[in-house]
């Protein structure tokens, strides 16, 4: 009876592993088709047969890519640097404008959910309840107001545009506030009894602890203001302010597609989202369970 339980674990372990290889593979396949086309030639781009790999490895798409449009390094009121090719001006664009989200929202929800999470006021969990509702609203039923809201501060064709709206990301607060109640009350009482003031017991005991917390609340701005191609393309509309997204797709021309182009250009993008998943892919998996935590 025990080597059939153990034959019968050993299969079912088998079949898992095999599902699970198949689905990290179905996930992989884009990536691969995209960084292999984006070294191919056009004939195997367009070749009614597939072509799995690169019959000849060429940087023609690369070369098309940084050639094809130009913009300058930074603009400081009148003072305008070099010209560099727009595709690194876009990369670096969206590399600041997710960095810049990531830090804000950061902050934000950890001030935020250390409040909801620690702090007894009135209107507190009516204020949760509208966190919580906010996170089911669509981004679009909100895009013509911030559109104005952005226009009417004068930041309308501003990578601020892009960035400031995210801030207050709700579920960010949400995240947190479920990871801060996770925390022992008494360490915050304890620091209080000592001597300690309401900031100097959030920066020097809350949120140390709950660092891992706003780890996962990091990755998941980051990518998700990465990927907002929606927003991005409503708030920026000058070639210098562009995203790499953005960026990509003013390449396509009306009657044909450089396929080779977009496929170097969608390469160059994934590799900045890649190294940050690879360096906080811990946070990000203890952040799709942290909302399991009872709040």
């Amino acid at each position: 009876m025990k080597n059939l339980t153990n034959t019968k674990s050993r299969v079912y372990y088998i079949l898992a592993f095999v599902l699970i290889l198949l689905i990290a593979l179905s996930f992989l396949f884009p990536l691969y088709w995209i960084i292999t086309g984006s070294f191919k030639v056009k004939q195997d781009i367009l070749s009614t047969t597939p072509v799995w790999f690169p019959t000849e490895w060429v940087t023609k798409n690369y070369e098309s890519l940084f050639a094809k449009r130009s913009a300058p390094l930074f603009e400081i009121g009148s003072f305008v640097g070099p010209t560099i090719p727009g595709a690194i001006r876009w990369l670096i664009n969206t590399v600041f404008m997710s960095a810049a989200a990531m830090l804000l929202t950061c902050l934000t929800a950890a001030m935020a959910g250390y409040a909801l999470a620690k702090k007894r006021f009135y209107g507190r969990t009516l204020i949760f309840s509208l966190i919580v509702a906010a996170m089911a609203l669509p981004k679009q039923v909100i895009l013509i107001p911030l559109l104005r809201e952005m226009s009417a501060l004068n930041l309308y064709d501003t990578i601020w545009a892009a960035i400031i709206p995210v801030v207050g990301w709700p579920f960010g607060v949400f995240l947190i506030k479920q990871f801060a109640e996770g925390i022992p009350t008494e360490m915050v009482e304890a620091c209080r009894i000592d001597g300690a003031g309401e900031w100097r017991a959030f920066t020097d005991v809350m949120f140390p602890m709950i660092k891992p917390g706003v780890g996962a609340c990091a990755i998941f701005t980051f990518i998700n203001s990465w990927n907002d191609y929606f927003m991005q393309l409503i708030m920026l509309t000058s070639t210098k302010n562009l995203t790499i997204s953005l960026g990509i797709a003013t390449m396509q021309g009306e009657n044909s597609t450089d396929f080779g182009l977009i496929m170097a250009g969608s390469a160059l993008a994934a590799v900045p989202i890649l190294i940050v998943f690879v360096i906080f892919q811990k946070y990000f998996t203890k952040g799709i369970t942290m909302g399991a935590v009872k709040g």
